[in-house]
């Protein structure tokens, strides 16, 4: 059976009542940024890179200058605003937080959507686990605000209240999956995450092929082609995540160091300052201590690019001004993105992102 368009009034009856719950919750997200003395900023959606995640893929248009035949640039709609952001902590703000529509293309399903909504907030001089009480404080007074006592989805819920549980990466597989990861750590076969392991621990050479093993007597399927990578996340989407935030949310850190993305690495070099929050088996935010050492963000960008153009045979550009931003001296910080939709469809149980957005992007045909 076809659903009626999003703005036939017998539909949008339907899902008013979860779009004023959105509504509290925005205005409670703003509250609590604000009671904490941080400052709401804006940037532009309209990025010389869209970031450089391998696995994301962007809009791209063209910016053209007010003259018939004057200069084209290609440029592209952002897949989160990580990078101006960051910018505005080099220019010298301490306290930031952003509300931000983000774009990603090739993404459409009941959690995920083209266009959707960010929360993206950085602390200056505060180190990654200090934003583990921000996301404690801020789900509550999101559940307050759609009065919620618990957030719910797929039968699975959670009370924000209660004690939250926080566990490594690698604690997280050994008890979910019955592997030991740590065992893997230098079972790396893909480039980009060859180079990454290499920068983390000079002199580090990969072990044999003990992931996909460990996989398969978990009941992992994997594929000959795959990466350490890939194996991670089939391992990780079948048997981890699907346990993590039942009964309270939980916080997953200490990330193996191939997969720091823009974190720093830990102490104990094989890890990085990475987390990510978890509620009913859903991700909510992913956060890092940041790395502000320009050297290594332009290698690890080289080694997504890389990684990108063997995977689809293009690359985005990188932001040298973003880079020019480190050098100059980003502060040591640490940020965390939150997806606005996700933590709404959790107050009011709803099963699918486009019951939770205003006005949904209209698929094809």
């Amino acid at each position: 059976m076809v659903e009626p368009p999003w703005w036939r009034p017998e539909r949008h009856a339907l899902r008013r009542p979860n779009l004023l719950a959105r509504a509290a919750i925005v205005a409670a997200i703003r509250r609590f940024f604000a009671d904490r003395g941080f400052v709401e900023v804006e940037t532009p959606a309209l990025q010389v890179s869209p970031g450089l995640e391998p696995h994301l893929a962007a809009f791209e248009t063209a910016l053209a200058e007010p003259f018939r035949d004057g200069p084209v640039s290609p440029v592209y709609l952002h897949t989160s605003p990580e990078f101006a952001m960051k910018k505005l902590l080099a220019a010298g703000e301490e306290k930031i937080f952003q509300i931000a529509r983000c774009y990603r293309n090739e993404e459409r399903s009941p959690t995920h959507h083209p266009e959707f909504t960010m929360l993206e907030w950085y602390r200056v001089g505060a180190a990654h686990s200090e934003l583990w009480a921000d996301c404690e404080g801020l789900l509550a007074a999101a559940a307050e605000a759609a009065g919620a006592e618990r957030l719910t989805r797929a039968g699975k819920s959670a009370d924000p209240r209660a004690r939250w549980t926080r566990i490594s990466v690698c604690d997280a597989f050994a008890r979910h999956a019955g592997i030991d990861l740590a065992a893997t750590l230098d079972d790396v076969s893909d480039p980009a995450l060859l180079a990454a392991a290499a920068r983390a621990a000079p002199g580090w050479a990969p072990a044999p092929a003990l992931l996909p093993a460990a996989a398969r007597a978990a009941g992992v399927w994997t594929g000959p082609g795959d990466s350490w990578e890939d194996v991670f996340f089939r391992i990780f989407l079948a048997r981890v995540e699907p346990s993590l935030g039942i009964g309270a949310p939980a916080i997953l850190y200490d990330y193996p160091a191939s997969m720091a993305a823009l974190a720093r690495l830990g102490p104990d070099r094989r890890f990085a300052e990475r987390f990510e929050l978890f509620a009913c088996g859903l991700e909510l935010a992913n956060g890092y201590g940041e790395l502000t050492d320009p050297a290594e963000q332009r290698a690890r960008f080289a080694a997504d690019r890389a990684l990108r153009l063997r995977l689809r045979g293009s690359a985005y550009p990188v932001d040298e001004d973003f880079l020019a931003a480190l050098e100059s001296g980003l502060p040591d910080c640490a940020g965390i993105a939150l997806g606005v939709d996700r933590l709404v469809m959790l107050a009011v149980g709803a099963e699918r992102i486009e019951d939770v957005l205003w006005a949904p992007v209209a698929e094809p045909g």
